[in-house]
Parts: structure tokens; C-alpha cells; sequence
């Protein structure tokens, strides 16, 4: 997407088709961490569970909030009615006060009412509607330097609409055999979405996110078949990825990312390192990009 000054705002779609991964923590701590950078951030909330809200201390209740759904505004577009996207979003930047230097951060988000209804619409109307998101943040393109897209886990016309919007598709596995395959699956899918929408959308498949892993002291036969079957798949593992740390699950209840309430401790450096290794990317071809080192298995469990 191009933005003003020959700039171009940059939109992830943070997605797998296996669930409980932790895609939403990845999708708002990432952003959090591009907003710490002094980037200018929206989170999309795709997801009819509405976990992004949540992790940004934004929730959705009555008559009147469920008029500034994202669902709403998504049904409405595909009805040929006019929404103002500014005035539904919520200005989230006051978590970032204390920081010198940082960015702004705004949320597009969704209640599962509406967010469903969305969905079965989108499914009514067929694949050539799954661009609606993106025809919709092209016209935010001079607000935001980057744009993260929390999607559901499951394979939907929701999911196919995150992908469509996309520049760029992120996956995320945890050291568990079903989650490779779900994210093996995510990253087949995102080659067929440019000739399904008639090449008006083509994102590029940029990479995984190895969450809640362990040290290498912990390290067990599983989680190094996972690590290697991430390279052996061509996942595309970044160097860096997020161990387990209560705190980045304890912020949810607070509505505060851990990349913010610890920004100067584990959680903030892990999330600030993921983050600009996936800027890297954006700017090199995929033969330059640096990959984790395969394992040897006997050695490391020996």
C-alpha cells in the first residue's frame, strides 16, 4: 500500500489455521513493539472472539459500542453503504505515555454478533468479495506506517479476507506437532490468494513465530522435531522467538501488552527483537534472510 511521500504503510496478517497458539498475544505485542519504535500502528481485530480488544483493554458492549464494530463496518461496505473508518476506531496511544519517542496506536475492533454476521455475508457473496478489508485500509493508507490483522485460527471466509488484505503473512507455531501442521497449511494457502482475487491481491508469505518455547536447557525431543520440522518445511522460522513467560498471559488481564507493561524486561526485548526481524525481511529477498540453524537431535538430548 502506498502512503503519502512514496512511503508505504505495511500490513501483516498474523495467522494459522490451528488454534491457541497465541496469535492474538503475537499480533498486539508485535504492534505494541513497532509503536515503542515511534511507528505510527493499527491492530485489526478479525477475530470474532475479539481476544485483541481484550489484550488493549477495549470491549465492545451495548446498542451503541456494537456501532463501532469492525463487523458492522465490514457488513455495511459489502452492502455499498459509507462507513468512516476514523470514527469507529479507538485511540489506544495513551498506553504508551510514559515512553519518550513512541508512536501511536489505534484498534479496529470487532464483537462476535456482528463479526459472524460479517463472515456469513462475505461467505454469501463468494471469494470475489474477500478483498473488502483491503479496499477498506487503502483508504487509511496516510495514517499508519504499519497495520497488524489478528485473524481466526480456523479456515473461514474471515480468514481468507485477512489473508486478501495482506502484504505480508506471519505464522505462528508452538513446540507441539499439530501446530507445525496448522502453520504448514497457512503458509500453502497464502500462495492460491492472488489468482483467487484476480491479482488484485498478492501477499508474500514472510515467515514463523516460534511462541512459548523453552530455554535450551529444557529443551525435549519434541520441541527440537518441531524447531527442525519449522526449517524442514520451509516455514522460515525467525532467529528469534517468544519462551514462555507468564507475564506476557497475565496482561490480558489488564489490557496492557507485555511488550508495554515489560518493556524493559524479557517479554519487551523478545517482541522488539521479532519485530525488526520481520521489518528485515520486508526489505530483502527471501535467500537473504537469516534463518535458526538446524538441531541435532541425539547431541542436544543426549
Amino acid at each position: 500500500m502506498e502512503q503519502k511521500g512514496g512511503l508505504a504503510v505495511k500490513v501483516f496478517a498474523v495467522a494459522t489455521q490451528k488454534g491457541g497458539v497465541g496469535k492474538t498475544s503475537t499480533t498486539v505485542n508485535l504492534g505494541s513493539a513497532l509503536a515503542l519504535f515511534g511507528a505510527r500502528v493499527l491492530i485489526v481485530d478479525l477475530d470474532p472472539q475479539a481476544q485483541a480488544g481484550t489484550a488493549l483493554g477495549v470491549n465492545l458492549a451495548g446498542a451503541n459500542q456494537l456501532a463501532r464494530s469492525l463487523g458492522w463496518a465490514i457488513q455495511a461496505r459489502l452492502q455499498g453503504m459509507h462507513m468512516d473508518i476514523p470514527s469507529i476506531w479507538f485511540d489506544r496511544t495513551e498506553l504508551f505515555e510514559i515512553f519518550d519517542g513512541a508512536g501511536t496506536l489505534h484498534l479496529l475492533a470487532c464483537e462476535e454478533s456482528t463479526m459472524t454476521a460479517a463472515q456469513d455475508l462475505i461467505h454469501k457473496k463468494g471469494y470475489q468479495s474477500t478483498p473488502v478489508l483491503r479496499r477498506m485500509l487503502l483508504e487509511l493508507k496516510e495514517h499508519f506506517d504499519y497495520v497488524l490483522i489478528d485473524t481466526p485460527p480456523a479456515v473461514s471466509s474471515l480468514s481468507a479476507t485477512a489473508l486478501a488484505a495482506a502484504d505480508y503473512v506471519v505464522t505462528v507455531c508452538v513446540p507441539e506437532y499439530p501446530a507445525l501442521k496448522g502453520a504448514a497449511a497457512t503458509r500453502g494457502t497464502v500462495a492460491y490468494v492472488k489468482e483467487r482475487t484476480n491479482d488484485e491481491c498478492d501477499p508474500k508469505y514472510l515467515g514463523a513465530v516460534l511462541n512459548r518455547s523453552n530455554p535450551p536447557s529444557k529443551w525435549k525431543a519434541q520441541e527440537i522435531n518441531i524447531r527442525n520440522g519449522m526449517l524442514h518445511n520451509g516455514l522460515a522460522p525467525f532467529v528469534t522467538d517468544v519462551r514462555t513467560d507468564n507475564r506476557i498471559s497475565d496482561s490480558f488481564a489488564h489490557g496492557v501488552p507485555a511488550a508495554v507493561r515489560s518493556a524493559s524486561h524479557a517479554p519487551g526485548k523478545m517482541y522488539g527483537e521479532l519485530a525488526q526481524q520481520i521489518l528485515a525481511r520486508t526489505d530483502q529477498p527471501q535467500e537473504k534472510w537469516e534463518l535458526p540453524s538446524m538441531i541435532d537431535l541425539e547431541a542436544e538430548v543426549a
